[in-house]
């Protein structure tokens, strides 16, 4: 007796099991690294959910085995292999023949619970009654008190073994089972990493300018993003573009604060949850910049400038730069309007 391959089904059922393990997975971590409560609760309630669904999904299919009456035949004791246990009880694996009423006597291995009083009686040759559903008959149960009529049947049974290439067993899952389930997981794994890609690794976009060997290389993070270009933000339009590709990769409504660097501009986004002031980047005035650095450069008395660092908040319904210059002889500070 030849067990079927898994259907459609339930290769279905393997494939959302996978999609299932690798969404809560991978939400789960994704929920610690970006501290994200709500992230964090989904991927504890999915596989209740999913559990839930699959107990209701299942009900009309265990209604229908529950109502198929079981088959009652003879079996012979192949073998007889005892396991540990720590309880009165000892899980005793079973290698049967069975030899059902009219039908080719087969193969099938079970596992039945023996107390330890009764385990001599569980010898090789020792004839059983069993029950079984038809369709399934590796589900096999001992009957622990046949009737009468089948206690003188076992009495008077002889029973030949069925060769072991026979065997009734439950369905192979089989390699696209496997495969599928293997799908599934990565496919659910991969579907988070994507939703929250900006949050975990930030996302990249190379932006041309007016002149071919420009480029800028964004960059966002959870709560940051950076923007590193190729020439100077000070640069006509530099600053500008630099602004614009990072619209395009990140919200940039949400900004608590700005710094613009030589060739780097990092922001950093207000949480979602927080009550501070924050403003568009794309409303900033960047035509101060250049002029403010150029007055902090001349005007402070820091030696040779060496470095300088633009920091932008929001004041009001405007947004206050301050300047910082670094030189051999010190630093010193310069805010717009002053």
């Amino acid at each position: 007796m030849t067990a079927a391959r898994y259907g459609p089904v339930a290769l279905f059922r393997g494939f959302l099991a996978g999609a299932v393990i690798g969404t809560t997975l991978c939400a789960f971590i994704v929920s610690i690294i970006i501290e994200t409560v709500p992230l964090l609760l989904a991927s504890l309630s999915l596989p209740v959910v999913y559990g839930v669904f699959f107990f209701l999904a299942g009900m009309p299919r265990r209604a229908r085995e529950a109502a198929i009456v079981p088959l009652v035949a003879l079996a012979k004791i192949e073998s007889v292999r005892a396991g540990g246990t720590e309880t009165g009880d000892v899980p005793v694996d079973l290698d049967l023949t069975v030899a059902p009423d009219g039908a080719a006597t087969f193969r099938t291995k079970i596992t039945h619970s023996v107390n330890l009083v009764d385990l001599s009686e569980y010898r090789t040759g020792r004839v059983l009654v069993i029950e079984y559903p038809p369709d399934r008959p590796w589900k096999a149960k001992v009957v622990q008190r046949p009737s009468p009529d089948w206690e003188r049947r076992v009495a008077d049974a002889i029973i030949e073994s069925a060769p072991e290439s026979s065997p009734a067993q439950e369905p192979s899952e089989g390699c696209a089972y496997g495969a599928l389930t293997l799908l599934g997981l990565l496919l659910g794994a991969a579907a988070v990493l994507l939703a929250f890609r900006v949050e975990l690794f930030g996302t990249e976009v190379r932006v041309g300018s007016e002149e071919p060997s420009t480029s800028s290389t964004t960059t966002s993070s959870s709560g940051s993003a950076t923007v590193t270009v190729d020439r100077s933000l000070l640069d006509e339009g530099e600053l500008r573009r630099a602004i614009d590709a990072l619209a395009g990769a990140a919200d940039v409504s949400q900004v608590i604060t700005v710094v613009v660097e030589e060739r780097k501009l990092t922001v950093v986004f207000a949480p979602s949850e927080a009550q501070v002031p924050r403003f568009d980047l794309r409303a900033m005035a960047v035509d101060r910049v250049p002029a403010l650095v150029r007055r902090a450069t001349s005007t402070l008395r820091v030696g040779v400038p060496q470095t300088w660092q633009v920091t932008g908040v929001p004041f009001g319904t405007d947004v206050s730069l301050r300047v910082v210059v670094s030189g051999p002889e010190g630093s010193g500070a310069v805010v717009d309007g002053q």
